[in-house]
């Protein structure tokens, strides 16, 4: 068995009986499992028969486990709690519809090529649940494993990527460190030639990276959820938290108060905004990330690529649209929505590379709001008050954590203490002197 493979073995656990309801009822959902007959059936009466892929109910008064945030972070911290804990008195509360945040405004990359043990860890881990999600949910998440190539500029660079390279196989994950002449076979429409300003001396590949679709996961892990009970109430904006003390019990919304025996936190860049309704102040800042697509174009790109002289990434989606990002505005804003300057900026990038990409038109752009760590890495953990828990700090990791956080987070809210792959991603580790710093940026947000 893999040393990151989810242990099978492992017993699901409930919550203590101070924190249930004394005879909850779940309402079950007669999902249609998705299959080629059950498409053939559908077919032959018209697709009149589908039914709801997941419910639309009512708050309860009171709920085991409230999941603030129907992202693919809540709902996949939902999911794994009623699936591997048996807890299935949840609900996942969300202020628009699920995926209407950072999971429905992000590059779609997945990866695992991380250096620090911490995020090795726990980014392989994720990347194995990638692997199988789709079979898991029977649900298509049209996970795409066309790898993932980071372009090296320089000696120093190859040494730097060699390094890492090393470390992740070290830690069982996959990396090969390619030369000149084997990123030019690979993808030959990059600027090889004299002029280039930031020559290309090599690459670091993780052939099982690649993508996936955003909103199949958010619409795969809430079917999969509400099939075991879990409530996922949308247009429901949480207002307050309401506390006993040093414990939370429940949640002030929109649709009036719900009570909960413990309360998870998911929601990317409104983190530190949600938690001060508790009273607790987080070491996060929130920037706007923008991201874009052009027209759809014939196939040109088959991988995902990185520029390692700037900030800027690329893949080709199969409408045939560039999907591309490069660096945060650089500001703290809660806005889904950026500037020019950022736009020329990442556009040049891309351009250093790929100057075939001069005559492309973009289609649309957009922004998400990013929760930005001091030290670039996520905090999935307990917090200083009773009962809440906190998943945020991704920075610009968010989607590729997607079904790892889930899981992890899960785990962490059903026994109230961490798993070993999340030990390290907690608030603590910046007194304790733990920064796990990928970048070597320092306690700055904003450069990571």
């Amino acid at each position: 068995m893999s040393h990151f493979a989810v242990v099978p073995g492992e017993v699901p656990t409930r919550l203590p009986a101070r924190f249930r309801t004394d005879a909850p009822t779940f309402e079950r959902t007669n999902v249609t499992r998705y299959s080629v007959f059950s498409l053939a059936k559908q077919a032959l009466g018209g697709h009149r028969g589908w039914g709801r892929a997941w419910r639309d109910p009512e708050p309860k008064k009171r709920y085991d486990v409230i999941i603030i945030g129907g992202g693919g972070h809540g709902l996949a911290s939902a999911y794994y709690l009623a699936k591997l804990h048996g807890i299935r008195n949840v609900a996942v509360v969300e202020k628009g519809y699920i995926g209407s945040g950072n999971s429905g405004r992000n590059t779609t990359i997945v990866r695992s090529n991380y250096m620090l043990e911490d995020n090795a860890h726990f980014y392989e881990h994720s990347l194995k649940l990638w692997e199988g999600l789709s079979e898991d949910l029977n649900f298509n998440v049209m996970f795409s494993q066309r790898g993932v190539l980071n372009l090296l500029h320089s000696d120093g660079q190859m040494d730097a990527a060699a390094r890492r390279g090393n470390a992740m196989r070290l830690n069982g994950i996959d990396s090969d460190l390619l030369d000149r002449d084997q990123v030019r076979r690979m993808v030959p429409h990059l600027d090889f030639s004299e002029h280039a300003r930031f020559p290309i001396f090599g690459g670091l590949l993780q052939r099982r990276g690649g993508t996936a679709r955003h909103d199949a996961v958010v619409w795969g892990f809430a079917r999969g959820a509400s099939a075991l009970g879990v409530d996922i109430i949308q247009n429901c904006e949480v207002t307050g938290i309401r506390r006993e003390g040093n414990r939370v019990t429940g949640v002030e919304t929109t649709r009036g108060f719900i009570g909960a025996g413990k309360i998870g936190m998911a929601v990317a860049g409104n983190s530190s905004r949600i938690a001060r309704m508790a009273g607790l102040t987080l070491p996060i800042e929130s920037h706007v990330l923008q991201a874009f697509v052009t027209e759809g174009i014939k196939p040109l790109v088959d991988t995902v690529i990185t520029y390692g002289a700037g900030h800027f990434y690329v893949s080709q989606s199969d409408k045939g649209g560039l999907v591309l990002g490069g660096d945060i505005d650089g500001y703290n804003s809660y806005a889904q929505k950026g500037n020019m300057p950022l736009i020329e900026h990442c556009l040049a990038d891309g351009m250093q590379i790929f100057p075939n990409f001069s005559r492309i038109r973009i289609l649309r752009h957009w922004g998400g709001v990013m929760d930005m760590s001091m030290d670039g890495s996520p905090f999935i953990c307990k917090t200083p008050i009773d009962n809440l828990y906190l998943n945020g700090g991704w920075c610009y990791g968010g989607f590729k954590a997607t079904p790892g956080s889930g899981w992890v987070f899960a785990h962490t809210v059903a026994n109230d203490k961490p798993h070993w792959i999340n030990a390290g991603l907690t608030l603590e580790r910046f007194a304790e002197g733990r920064a796990i710093d990928e970048k070597g940026g320092g306690p700055t947000p904003n450069v990571h």
